[in-house]
Order: structure tokens, then sequence, then C-alpha cells
């Protein structure tokens, strides 16, 4: 055969070759890539509320959605974070990352570059001052007195340029040397003046700077999801959509946001800020006792508790008898061998053992965090109650081991209707919620101060 037929032939074969790896039917989809890998690779922020590291342990709301995401798939999880939302754009956009999972709200500019996931969360945009600093804008016209600074990137940053020169008193900047939490921060130290941010970041830092004041809000009802890359495979997408489904209908995804954000939303100025004035002048007196008596719980958590009780008054009463650090029974305090209960160190130490009997009587099939707040629940209201209010949860269709669950039923123990069913009856089921709620966001702040170096 002559050698320019055997080229040709050669030379063709070849083409159709890579023609032929070349095309959609072959090339592997997303999804395909994936399982192969083995990794699901999720870009995020590192923040409080998206992903950060507790004791060497990734923990967060993006964190866990992913997770379990992961899990479903059968591969492993890789988290990728960033400070900059731009940086992680850019990752999705070169295939680096796989999804992007970062609190991210879904633009109309967004959604022309990316695909977005079914939205798991809904926020809103405030323009944000410390309190007292200035008289409160009602809008962006009124904002004649200083500069609003936001991250570069971010919504915020689109939403201003977005205005244009319509207010043309409104002065404005975007940064890249400090994220969204920086900023909250430096309007507390009245290094700036006004930043934008979003309702879940705000509700999360006013726990520990009660003083940041919402001026207004300048968007309503923002639809928070993934990010994945424009493209015509649908693969990984289409897993996306069912994943987000499926966590929707079964409860699971109301399980995880109340995990992560249940305590958060309710917040009350003056007792904030009392919370902390007492950390700063009456926590140094016990804070040994806490950290001695704790015994396999978190000492912050017991301080935590012993302020929701008695707000640190060692010689507290309440109508109901009940007295001390720890606002113990005279039936409690005698089954944990105190003998006066106004004594500061037997009365931390009788709380803290009956908070482990509590744990210890909580099923063990129910993890944490929940384990803990069924905990104080029952430290609250009794175990027996806790158990109606779990058994009613169960009979109307909730999920008698998830919190989220239970805290729905427990104020219907007050209602007879309602209680004439259980086997301990009537009760103030709406206080155990409330003290729960409490407690974690006091513990919350107690961390937050404790990993600053404040307490």
């Amino acid at each position: 055969m002559p050698k320019s037929v055997v080229y040709f032939l050669v030379t063709l074969f070849l083409a159709v070759t890579t023609l032929t790896a070349c095309t959609p039917q072959t090339r592997p989809n997303a999804m395909t890539v994936v399982q192969e890998r083995q990794v699901l690779r999720v870009g995020t922020l590192m923040n409080p509320t998206s992903y950060y590291f507790d004791h060497d342990r990734e923990q967060g709301f993006e964190y866990d959605l992913a997770k379990r995401f992961a899990d479903r798939l059968g591969v492993e999880l890789e988290m990728v974070p960033r400070f900059d939302v731009n940086d992680l754009f850019t990752m999705l956009r070169r295939g680096e990352v796989d999804i992007v999972a970062a609190g991210i709200d879904r633009t109309s500019t967004r959604a022309q570059l990316f695909r977005f996931s079914p939205p798991y969360d809904v926020i809103s945009q405030k323009v944000v001052f410390k309190q007292g600093s200035r008289q409160r804008p009602r809008d962006l016209q009124q904002i004649t007195d200083g500069e609003i600074v936001v991250v570069e990137g971010s919504s915020h940053h689109e939403f201003l340029k977005s205005l244009g020169n319509s207010i043309p008193t409104l002065k404005w900047r975007a940064t890249t040397d400090h994220d969204a939490v920086e900023l909250l921060r430096m309007v507390i130290n009245e290094e700036i003046d006004y930043t934008i941010t979003d309702s879940t970041a705000l509700d999360i830092q006013r726990r520990f700077h009660p003083d940041l004041s919402v001026a207004f809000t300048v968007k309503h009802e923002q639809d928070i999801g993934w990010a994945l890359p424009q493209s015509s495979d649908d693969s990984l997408y289409a897993a996306v959509i069912e994943y987000f489904g499926e966590i929707r209908s079964s409860g699971r995804l109301a399980h995880i946001k109340e995990q992560h954000f249940g305590h958060v939303k309710q917040f009350n100025y003056v007792t904030t800020s009392l919370f902390i004035e007492a950390v700063d002048n009456i926590l140094p007196k016990y804070r040994e006792l806490f950290q001695e008596h704790s015994g396999t719980l978190d000492w912050r958590l017991l301080a935590a508790i012993s302020y929701q009780e008695s707000l640190w008054n060692p010689r507290a009463v309440s109508p109901t008898g009940v007295r001390g650090m720890m606002m113990l029974t005279l039936p409690t305090a005698k089954a944990m061998g105190v003998k006066s209960r106004l004594n500061a160190e037997q009365s931390i130490r009788g709380g803290a053992r009956y908070l482990e009997r509590m744990l210890e009587r909580i099923p063990d099939r129910i993890p944490q965090p929940d384990r803990t707040w069924f905990a104080l629940a029952a430290y609250n209201i009794g175990f027996g109650h806790l158990e109606d209010a779990r058994i009613l949860t169960e009979k109307q269709g909730g999920n008698p081991d998830r919190w989220v669950d239970v805290k729905k039923r427990l104020p219907l123990l007050r209602q007879k209707q309602f209680y004439r069913q259980t086997r301990f009856g009537f009760a103030r089921g709406d206080e155990p919620v409330t003290y729960v709620g409490n407690i974690r966001r006091f513990y919350d702040t107690l961390k937050y101060l404790d990993e600053q170096g404040r307490l």
C-alpha cells in the first residue's frame, strides 16, 4: 500500500478518534466526574454562618448541608474555603470546584452567569450603623453624614453599583481588605460609618455586639441557594434539585436550620447588653467554680444555664421556691446532695450533676446538639412533661427526636385538649422553649468571648 494512502488512513483514524472523544455523548458528565473522583469539591466562605473550625472539627451550616449531599452521592466532601466571593465564582468558572455553597443570594446578574439550586433560605439586606453614634437614617437619601462600606463583589456591592448616580449625596466604597463580619465589627469600633449586611449574619453578630443597629432594609426576601456552572449538562444540577426537595419534604432542612440559627432570631438589646456587662463584672467571681464542677459538661454551658436561672446571683429566690445560682427545687437539691441551695459552690455542683442526669435519660439515639436541648428542657420543665411533648409530637406526625419538632408541641401542654391526653398533664410548655433559646444565645456569646480572649 502506498505510503501516502497509509498516512491518509492513519490521519483519518486519529481525527475520527479525537472527534468521537469530544462529542457530548462520550464526554463524562459532571456527576460521572464527581463519582470517578470520589470527591465532591464545594467552594465556601470561611465565616461563622457558612464554614469554620471548632476544636479542629469542620462546622457550619453550609458544611452540614454539603456533607449530607456528599454522603447521598456516596463520595467524600472537600470544602474549599476562601474569604472572597469573587474567588469562589472564579473557581466555579474554571471547574476547580463543583458547587459554591456560601449563603449566596440569587441576584439577576449572578443568575445570568450561574445556575442556582432551589432556595433553602430567604434573607433581607439591611443598612447597619452603631447605635448612639448618629441619628438613624430612614433611607439612602438621608445618609449624608458618612460613608457605606461593603465587600467588593458582594451582592451589596452589586446593589450600590445599580444605583448609578441616582443619589448624588450618597458616599460608598467597596473593599477587598475585609469580609462582612469584619465590617460589622468596624462599625462597632466606629472605624466606618455604615455597612450593608445580610439578616442572618446580623442576627449572629448582635449576640456579641448588641449596639449594631438597623437603619433600614434595602432588599427584602432574597433567595439563598447553591451556585453551579452554566452548562448543558444537567446531571449534578438535577441531583442538587432532588436533594433539596428531599430534605425539605422530610423536615431535615428545617432541622439543620434549627441547629444553627433556631435561637438567633430573637434579639433583645437590653438582655444582651446586661449579659455582656455581667460577663465582665460578675462571671469572674464564679468562673473557677463552673470549671471545677462542670464534670462532663462544657463549663460555659453551665455558666449560661446559671445566668438564665439566677443572673449569677447565689441568693436568688423565685416565688415558686426554687433557689440559688442554679435555682434548684428542694427535692432536687436533696437528691443531688446539696445542703444549702444558697451556697454558690453547692448549687453549681448540684445543678451540674442534675443536668448530667437529664442527659443520661435522653435516649441514646438522639445525637448532639439536640440531646443537650432536650436535657435543658427537662431541667426546666421536668423529664415527664418533656416525654409528654415528645409523645404528642409523634402522634402529630413530627419527629420526637428532633428539637425543632418537639419545641413546636411543648406550648400545647397549656391547652386542655392536648394535656388531658398526657400522663403528667398541664405544663407551661412555652417556658422551656424560651429557656432553651436564651441559654443557647448566652452559651454562644460565652464561646465567642472565650475565643476572643475576653473571658
